[in-house]
């Protein structure tokens, strides 16, 4: 197997892969980010070549599609015929289509499989991942997905799968941004904020994300499982794609912007809420 991005996600990956017996090759851009994997037994490979050279799956974790782009020049003509490539990193719909046409030249094949999930289930093997692309390859690749997550969604031809991620992680931002209002809500009206978190978790309205994120907010502490500089880009993806402006996602973007330009782009989304009661510059 074979990773190409050990940020985050990728690392968190091929940790969870070695965990469970299987021989991962790595390569990241930043030496030094290889270094505790190899502490654990992934291989560190000295380029992305040499990564993928015997590997049956090849992961891209990476933030951006041109750096994916940039990347599969030089590794698409090294994988083997038969390997499986596995792009993983949220691009966006309009991205994956050039993806597919350059594997599809190089006579390779990909499936678009972003996941939903943070680094700690990727840790921990328990990933939704959202798959399009060919079903013969997906058959190929299980092996790795069923290590990597507990649910794996066929949702069709390849690019549906990232542009239906771009639509959760929207709603993943919303849901945040609403927990830090109802916080600050609490704080205004000086009501108790553990008796609102009861009412919502004993409920029907009960969500254990936006729980998880009320704890992080409460106690000022945001470790990184979905930077915000991340999320914000992933909402300016999904707005690009939109034929009709949505009023909403401008104001989430809005929100994220002011977060990330007062220095909080590699703590969580849930850091949204230290800049959420303060007025726009």
């Amino acid at each position: 197997m074979a990773v190409i991005g050990t940020g985050l996600m990728g690392s968190a990956m091929a940790r969870r892969m070695v965990g469970q017996g299987l021989d991962v090759y790595a390569w990241n851009r930043s030496v030094d980010k290889l270094e505790p994997l190899t502490a654990v037994g992934v291989k560190a490979a000295a380029s992305p070549e040499e990564a993928v050279e015997e590997a049956d799956v090849v992961i891209t974790m990476v933030p951006t599609g041109d750096v994916v782009a940039s990347l599969a020049d030089r590794f698409l003509p090294a994988m083997r015929t038969d390997a499986v490539w596995l792009q993983m990193s949220t691009v966006g719909g309009a991205w994956t289509d050039r993806l597919v046409r350059q594997a599809a030249e190089a006579g390779r094949p990909m499936l678009d499989c972003p996941v939903s999930g943070s680094s700690e289930p990727a840790a921990h093997g328990t990933l939704t991942l959202i798959v399009s692309g060919a079903e013969d390859a997906l058959e190929r690749a299980r092996p790795v997905l069923d290590v990597l997550g507990t649910h794996t969604l066929y949702v069709g031809a390849a690019g549906q799968a990232s542009r239906i991620k771009l639509i959760v992680n929207s709603w993943m931002a919303a849901s945040v941004v609403a927990m830090a209002d109802t916080l600050l809500a609490c704080r205004q009206l000086s009501v108790d904020p553990a008796l609102v978190l009861q009412v919502l978790d004993e409920g029907p309205l009960r969500m254990p994300y936006a729980m998880q994120k009320a704890e992080e907010i409460r106690a000022h502490h945001y470790p990184p499982g979905f930077p915000l500089a991340l999320a914000l880009k992933d909402l300016t993806l999904l707005a690009d794609e939109r034929d009709d402006p949505s009023r909403l996602g401008s104001l989430l973007r809005q929100a994220l912007q002011q977060v990330v330009d007062a220095g909080h782009s590699r703590e969580d989304i849930a850091a949204v809420a230290e800049q959420l009661g303060k007025p726009i510059p």
